[in-house]
């Protein structure tokens, strides 16, 4: 009976550990790593672009979904909503009259895709 009980303990727990994140695996969704920012498709440059607990891939997507909710308001343009499925962006700009220079930071839970740019106004 107490060997029948230990087997079912055993195994339980091998479950339990197989169903959960490796910690290689927490680590990666956790690690940030940059990424080669998409072609700007206005007058300016993305010039850089870094992932945590996202893709390059989509933190690309983020990016461009975030630029064209922003130029929806003009060359200067902010955007307000929530983009690319859920991410909130928020900006940090320094103007000259001939350009903006941002630095973007968009999250969805424990994901987050920072970029920068420089746009010519």
């Amino acid at each position: 009976m107490i060997g029948r009980i230990l087997s079912v303990a055993v195994m339980a727990a091998t479950v339990g550990i197989g169903g959960a994140a490796s910690p290689a695996q927490a680590q990666s969704l956790t690690k940030s790593k940059n990424c080669e920012p998409p072609k700007y498709p206005g007058s300016g440059y993305f010039t850089s672009l870094k992932v945590t607990g996202v893709s390059c891939s989509r933190g690309r997507e983020v990016t461009l979904a975030h630029y064209r909710c922003r130029v929806k308001k003009g060359k200067a343009g902010k955007c307000t909503t929530s983009v690319a499925g859920g991410f909130r962006c928020s900006e940090r700009r320094t103007t000259i009259s001939t350009e903006i220079n941002s630095v973007v930071t968009c999250k969805k839970g424990t994901a987050v895709v920072r970029y920068s740019y420089q746009q010519n106004t």
